[in-house]
Formats: structure tokens, C-alpha cells, sequence
């Protein structure tokens, strides 16, 4: 007399917990892992000339500010800034220095319409605050050139829930300048890939 093969049942139970199993860890994955946005590189240019009365900054020194608060604000690395003809004394204080900036910054992906369809890349929103500790912005003396950068070239990028307060005192080095905002930045993977993708120039 032969028997049923009772293996079969339980094969498929184990099969059947397989799946619950996977569709649990799915459930479980951290949402931080997901892209909070879809955005897209979109071009910006912007011609910046600071104007101070208390502190005084050469073109190539304003130029290195310049370009690190685009960077940490999420402008994509092959960004160029480059600085005005300079009048004065040679890598000297300049009373007018100013740089032309061409960059790409990432705006949502929503609503951009258009004919051919834009790629688009990760992205999440990051607080950014340019007056840390660690920023070439925290000193006293720029404060100045803090609020002209909000003015000028924080609208260029896709921001949220601005912080922003001023001491600034003509003739005067004042403390306790704040400038900080959520901005839409790559996430890394997607910023790795556009440095290795060759550019227009």
C-alpha cells in the first residue's frame, strides 16, 4: 500500500513563508532610503557684484567664497565662477569685486513640461546653514556679503523654510548673523554619476 508523499505540503508552506518573509523586509525599509524628490538640472546664470562698506574682499578671494557657497548650497560640481576684471592693487581689497557664475542647480521634476523629457536624478532636501562653525562665512566681517547672497543667489535654488537674521552695522564687526535653509540637493550615487558624465561646455 502506498502512502501520499506528505513532502509536498510542506515545500509549499516553506515557499509560502519565503514570501511572507520578503514582503516583511520590504515593508520594513527605512523610507530615508527612498528619494524624498525627482528632480532635474536646470541651467542658471547670474552675474554677482558685492558692495560692503565694512568688510573688503579681492576678486579671486571673493570667487572662492563665492563658489563654496554654491557648492554647499547643491550646485553641480562643474559649476564655473569666474571673476570681473579687477581695478586696483593686484590680489589687493577691491571696493567692487564680482564674479560671473554659470551653473546647474536641481528643481523639481514636477511640472517641468517641455518637448523631449528631462532626465531626472534623486534628490532630498538637506538643511544647509552657511554661518556654521566650519563655513568660510562665519566671520564677523561677512555679514554683509551674507545678506547679498541671500538676496542674489539663494532664490536660484530650490529652498524651504528659510532662517535668517541680521546684526549687521555699517563700519562695524558685528556677530550673530544667521543664514540657513532646506535645500534640494543630489543624492550622492546620482551627484557620483553626473561628475563622470562629460559636459557641454
Amino acid at each position: 500500500m502506498r502512502f501520499p508523499n506528505r513532502r509536498i505540503p510542506m515545500r509549499a508552506a516553506a515557499a509560502a513563508m519565503a514570501v511572507c518573509l520578503c514582503a516583511a523586509a520590504l515593508a520594513d525599509t527605512p523610507q530615508s532610503a527612498q528619494p524624498s524628490e525627482w528632480a532635474v538640472w536646470t541651467p542658471k546664470e547670474v552675474r554677482f557684484v558685492y558692495q560692503g562698506f565694512t568688510s573688503h574682499y579681492s576678486c579671486d578671494g571673493l570667487r572662492d567664497k563665492v563658489k563654496s557657497v554654491l557648492l554647499k548650497l547643491g550646485a553641480r560640481k562643474d559649476l564655473q565662477v569666474r571673476e570681473s576684471p579687477c581695478a586696483g592693487s593686484l590680489g589687493g581689497p577691491n571696493p567692487f569685486p564680482g564674479v560671473s557664475i554659470k551653473m546647474h542647480v536641481l528643481e523639481p521634476a514636477a511640472g517641468k513640461g517641455g518637448g523631449a523629457a528631462l532626465p531626472t536624478v534623486p534628490a532630498r532636501w538637506q538643511m544647509v546653514d552657511l554661518t556654521s562653525s566650519r563655513d568660510l562665512l562665519q566671520d564677523p566681517g561677512d555679514c554683509e556679503l551674507l545678506e547679498q547672497i541671500k538676496e542674489t543667489l539663494l532664490p536660484k535654488f530650490t529652498t524651504r523654510n528659510l532662517e535668517y537674521s541680521s546684526t549687521c552695522v555699517p563700519h562695524q564687526l558685528t556677530s550673530g548673523t544667521r543664514l540657513k535653509a532646506q535645500v534640494l540637493v543630489a543624492e550622492p550615487a546620482a551627484t557620483a554619476a553626473a561628475a563622470r558624465t562629460p559636459r557641454s561646455p
